[in-house]
């Protein structure tokens, strides 16, 4: 065991002698600043290399990005507006806006109704697409309406035999609205009964509706068998448009707390009774006028 930890003197000495120029080495490391080479830069390559790395990484965020297809800025809902970037009140003023049955035929008007900023209006118009009828009104307005003067009685057009190619010829009625307005007109077995009928037929705004009344009549109005409104059933009621079985209740139950109805325009006191569709389901009614007299 001694002859493998013990040293010879020369062993020793040879240990004693490693350690020093260890010793040495370490602070010649540390105390002794030795000259480097400096490193040319070419500062133009790298203002090119800085730019290319930038634009690649901008090309990918774009890529990133949801893309916006073209659409009809009528039928933004609450998640539409919300990716966009619209706020909540600027989306509820365009619901309010719809509530009315009004339609927005121009950038601008967006604008105008939802109050957006001017930032946010410059990103989102450009992909603001309006039904081909709003361009051809812009087109004809200076024709007014494309028809001069208001059209005698006689002069206007049957609205229950003009054809889908005639109502064309009114500002904002185009190929497709004017296929609707026939098919809706098929749809009540008879026709129209009255102009206001329109107002069911969906995608006329009421100054197209306005427009309409200026060049047609209804000259072959449909007979309607008008029910007597203080004596009608619910199953009676029901088979008016826009009453369904709730509201026939609340017109009976009116009817009953009251006795009777004086006037058909009391109707506009019912509970959940659609004021904007009264013209409507009143040319189903009938009152007799000597109830009380």
């Amino acid at each position: 065991m001694k002859s493998h930890v013990t040293f010879s003197r020369n062993q020793r000495h040879g240990i004693f002698l490693l350690l020093l120029v260890i010793i040495v080495l370490q602070c010649v490391y540390f105390f002794i600043d030795f000259p480097s080479e400096d490193v040319a830069v070419d500062d133009t390559r790298l203002v090119q290399f800085e730019k290319t790395i930038d634009s690649l990484r901008l090309d990918k965020l774009q890529k990133l990005k949801p893309k916006i297809k073209p659409f009809n800025p009528n039928y933004i809902d609450d998640f539409k507006g919300a990716s966009l970037g619209m706020s909540t009140k600027e989306i509820d003023r365009l619901l309010v806006f719809r509530s009315k049955n009004q339609w927005i035929n121009s950038s601008e008007e967006f604008q105008s109704v939802t109050k957006i900023s001017d930032s946010l209006f410059e990103a989102i118009s450009p992909y603001f697409k309006f039904p081909d009828w709003v361009k051809t009104s812009k087109a004809k307005k200076v024709t007014s309406n494309n028809f001069k003067g208001i059209k005698t009685y006689a002069e206007k057009k049957d609205l229950n035999t003009v054809t889908a190619i005639e109502l064309q010829e009114v500002s904002g009625v185009g190929k497709v609205l004017s296929n609707r307005i026939v098919k809706y007109r098929n749809s009540l077995l008879g026709g129209f009964s009255d102009v206001i009928q329109l107002e069911d037929v969906y995608g006329l705004s009421p100054q197209v509706i306005e427009n309409m009344a200026k060049q047609f009549a209804v000259k072959t109005p449909k007979v309607i068998q008008k029910i007597e409104l203080n004596t009608a059933t619910v199953n009676q009621l029901v088979t008016i448009p826009h009453i369904d079985y709730d509201l026939a209740h609340h017109i009976i139950e009116y009817r009953q707390l009251r006795s009777a109805y004086k006037a058909i325009n009391e109707l506009l006191k019912v509970k959940d009774f659609p004021t904007n569709k009264f013209k409507i389901i009143q040319l189903y009614l009938h009152l007799e006028k000597n109830i009380d007299e």
